[in-house]
C-alpha cells in the first residue's frame, strides 16, 4: 500500500509539473501583422525589451505596432482560454483581450471593446485590427 501511495505522489508530481507547463507560457507570431505576443501566466519571467530596469514580467506585445504593450494582469478562465490587460509602455492606455487556443500551434487574438491599439501608417496612427490569427513560434 505504500508503494502505490507513493507512485500515486509521484505521477500527481510530475503530472502537475507537465500542466505548469501547459499552454499559457508562449511565444506567439502573427505573420499577416507583424505582431509578437510572448506570455508566461505562471510566473513573471519575461524580459520586456527596453523595460528591462522593471524585472521580469508575465508578458508583452510588440511588432508592428506603436510601441510595446506588458501583460499587466490576467485570467486564466481554462486550459483554452485567458484574459489579458495589455498597457502601453508609457502606462497611458490599457487594452482588455482574449487569447484562445484553436489548436496546438494556432491561437487568437481577440482586441475586446474599443481598439486601442495603433499602429504608423506613414504619418497616421491607425488602429490595428480586433483578431489576429497567431502561430506558436519558437524564436
Amino acid at each position: 500500500m505504500k508503494h502505490f501511495l507513493t507512485l500515486i505522489l509521484i505521477a500527481l508530481g510530475f503530472g502537475s509539473s507537465l500542466l505548469a507547463q501547459g499552454p499559457w507560457k508562449l511565444k506567439l507570431y502573427c505573420p499577416e501583422e507583424s505582431v509578437r505576443l510572448h506570455i508566461d501566466l505562471y510566473e513573471e519571467s519575461i524580459e520586456v525589451p527596453g523595460m528591462e530596469m522593471f524585472g521580469p514580467m508575465n508578458g508583452y506585445l510588440n511588432g508592428n505596432v506603436y510601441g510595446v504593450w506588458t501583460v499587466t494582469s490576467f485570467n486564466i478562465q481554462d486550459d483554452k482560454t485567458a484574459t489579458l490587460r495589455l498597457s502601453n509602455d508609457l502606462g497611458s492606455e490599457t487594452q482588455k483581450a482574449t487569447l484562445t487556443q484553436q489548436s496546438d500551434s494556432l491561437y487568437l487574438l481577440h482586441l475586446d471593446g474599443l481598439c486601442v491599439i495603433k499602429r504608423v501608417v506613414g504619418k497616421k496612427l491607425v488602429k490595428v485590427p480586433v483578431d489576429f490569427k497567431m502561430q506558436v513560434n519558437d524564436r
